[in-house]
């Protein structure tokens, strides 16, 4: 059962998340996406045990996650967007207090036009 608040409400989930995180990636398996850098945009949403949040230290801080984003990028060439995702799910596992992540990466102008493909990864304790 959920912990209860003060007014009697349950609460049922604790959603943390960053849309719309714009980075420059090293990214791509092909010859012409080596030595150059490709937009990626980044979704990440973390659950955490429900609870009382008064301070940022209950919580996880958003900088945290574009950090790890940034972190990978500038890590080095990164073949796949899957991989990313991994990568970046992962290290925001490395807090105990994330149960599961999830990151979602477009990468626009891959296919040209207005499409943007991607990919989604789970990862949980």
């Amino acid at each position: 059962m959920s912990p209860q608040n003060s007014d009697g409400f349950r609460r049922e989930a604790l959603r943390v998340f960053v849309r719309d995180l714009r980075i420059e990636a090293g990214i791509g398996v092909y010859d012409h996406e080596h030595g150059r850098l490709q937009t990626l945009v980044i979704e990440v949403m973390l659950e955490l045990a429900p609870q009382a949040i008064t301070r940022l230290s209950d919580t996880i801080n958003y900088e945290t996650v574009a950090q790890a984003a940034r972190a990978i990028a500038a890590a080095g060439h990164v073949g796949l967007v899957e991989t990313f995702a991994d990568r970046l799910a992962a290290a925001c596992l490395q807090d105990e207090r994330v149960l599961r992540a999830t990151v979602r990466i477009d990468k626009p102008g891959a296919l040209g036009g207005h499409s943007s493909p991607g990919c989604e990864v789970v990862l949980s304790r």
